[in-house]
This record gives structure tokens, C-alpha cells and sequence, in this order.
């Protein structure tokens, strides 16, 4: 009896989860590796509570849609069409699936040169980016994120989005292919900083990990 019942919850579950699409990628470094900007416990927490999460419940909403059967992007591209599970969870994941690749515990990465020279070229100055992105970041009201993505005729723009949508979306404004995102959700950063937002942005400039960026960069440059 005990090996009929396991055998039937093991079915059930497998059956459950015979759609899962979308996994999380390992994150690429330890939980421990951005302390002193990014605490392990925050770390801990964010990537494996809640942008899993994110993951579960995309897969859950999208069980026998169409949608099942799409990547990432065509969902992304017609998020406001789609039920708010698909469009808010589908961001969660995706905006997070980069967050963790833009942050490194490497000191001192720079962008590349036709990364900087772009940079230059769009804002005048790094300097003058930074705080355009974090002003983006710290302006947002609530839940959200700050943005640097390359538009459809390859210029740099800077902008923010409000809970999981991104530039990606049919839903935006300002639409492109996101290279940067900072998260601005207070599971990003309230164990070490409470309150403090404006400290939290400033602190992952020191964690920015510039070499992805520029590939990103690159990339998003080759589809044009």
C-alpha cells in the first residue's frame, strides 16, 4: 500500500510540473560575494525565494496557453495582451535572470570602448550616466527598476519601469533591448540599507560588472 501511494503522489507530482518551461540559471558566484554592498542574507533570499518564485509562478500561469510553448521574448513582446500572472511573473523572471549577470564580486571592471564611447556620447560623461541611472532608480515610486537599454537605432537611453515590466514590453513607453537593470524592490537591498535607497544604488557601482554589460552591449547592437 505504502508503495502504491508513493507511487501515485510521484505521478501526480511529476505530472504537475510536465510543463515547467523556465528554470533559474545557477547564480554565478557565491551568496557571500558582494558583502560589503550586496549582504549573503539579502542575496540568499532574493535569488532563491524570490526570483524563484517568479520562475514557479510563470510556469504555473502559462500550463496549457499557448504561451507554454513560447520563449521568454515572445511573451515579453506582448506582456499588456497576456493576464497580469503571465506579465508580471515573465518579467520577474527574465529582469532578474539579467540582474544577476550584471553584478560580479570582480573589482574594478570597465565597460568597453565602443561601450564607453556610447556612454559618452549619450549622457556626456560616465559620471553623468551614473547619475542619471540612479536618479532613475531612486525616483522610482515603490516597486521597480532602473534601466540602460540600446533602442531600435542603437542609442544608449536611460529609464524606469514600474513592479516587473521592462523595456522589452509592448506595455512601456520607452521600448529596447535592456543591457543594466537595478532592482529598486525593497528585497534588493532593505536588510542592509532599511530606508536607505540612494545608499543601496550607490553601492552597486562597485559591483557593476562592466565586461557583461559591454557584451550585452554588443549583442544588443548585432540585432539591429
Amino acid at each position: 500500500m505504502k508503495i502504491f501511494k508513493v507511487a501515485a503522489f510521484t505521478a501526480v507530482f511529476a505530472a504537475q510540473f510536465a510543463f515547467a518551461q523556465f528554470k533559474q540559471t545557477p547564480l554565478p558566484y557565491a551568496y557571500n560575494a558582494l558583502e560589503g554592498n550586496v549582504d549573503a542574507q539579502t542575496m540568499e533570499v532574493h535569488y532563491s525565494k524570490h526570483a524563484a518564485a517568479y520562475v514557479a509562478n510563470l510556469n504555473k500561469a502559462i500550463a496549457g496557453t499557448p504561451q507554454e510553448k513560447q520563449t521568454l521574448f515572445e511573451i515579453l513582446s506582448k506582456a499588456g495582451t497576456l493576464p497580469m500572472a503571465v506579465r508580471n511573473n515573465a518579467g520577474g523572471h527574465y529582469n532578474h535572470e539579467l540582474f544577476w549577470t550584471v553584478l560580479t564580486p570582480m573589482k574594478n571592471t570597465q565597460p568597453s570602448a565602443k561601450l564607453s564611447k556610447a556612454i559618452t556620447d549619450a549622457f556626456g560623461s560616465m559620471d553623468a550616466f551614473k547619475e542619471k541611472m540612479s536618479k532613475a532608480g531612486a525616483d522610482r515610486f515603490g516597486s521597480g527598476w532602473a534601466w540602460l537599454s540600446v533602442d531600435k537605432s542603437g542609442k544608449l537611453f536611460v529609464s524606469s519601469t514600474a513592479n516587473q515590466d521592462n523595456p522589452l514590453m509592448d506595455v512601456v513607453e520607452e521600448k529596447g533591448t535592456p543591457i543594466f537593470g537595478i532592482d529598486v524592490w525593497e528585497h534588493a537591498y532593505y536588510l542592509k540599507y532599511q530606508n536607505k535607497r540612494a545608499d543601496y544604488l550607490t553601492a552597486i557601482w562597485n559591483v557593476t560588472n562592466w565586461k557583461e554589460i559591454s557584451r550585452r552591449y554588443d549583442e544588443a547592437l548585432s540585432k539591429k
